[in-house]
């Protein structure tokens, strides 16, 4: 089974891992961003040496974001930077192939233990299976 497995972030945490503490999220010094990174790149070592990773992609800043719809004549309507003051979103993601919830569930256990600087925001690692046979008939 595929799933993806989701960790989340603020612009205020982009912010502190580049050294600009708020109120919000405190600032990260060099050796915390350094543990961060050591953490997440032993999980990918891992997951690739165990077959299960398929993608894994940090994303860049909530305020470089976009979002495109149409308005009623069918134009582009362009929002940008719609995530500078959001709680939180997407900040990165693995995509794997696991045999079983409960092994995901292991892995999502060791991206949440990722070390952070004290009074940093807690935020859930998001799991959802990968719909590969789209929706049924009921």
């Amino acid at each position: 089974m595929k799933y993806l497995v989701m960790v989340q972030g603020s612009q205020a945490d982009y912010e502190a891992m580049a050294g600009q503490g708020s109120a919000d999220s405190p600032g990260w010094d060099r050796a915390g961003t350094q543990a961060m990174f050591d953490h997440m790149n032993a999980i990918n070592e891992e997951l690739t040496a165990s077959g299960e990773m398929l993608d894994a992609q940090g994303l860049a800043a909530p305020s470089t974001t976009r979002f495109v719809t149409v308005d009623d004549t069918g134009n582009a309507v362009v929002t940008d930077d719609p995530y500078a003051t959001a709680e939180g979103v997407v900040a990165g993601y693995w995509l794997l192939e696991c045999a079983s919830l409960e092994r995901v569930t292991e892995i999502a256990t060791q991206v949440a233990r990722c070390p952070a600087p004290e009074g940093s925001p807690v935020y859930p690692v998001v799991v959802r299976p990968v719909d590969e046979g789209g929706p049924g008939p009921d």
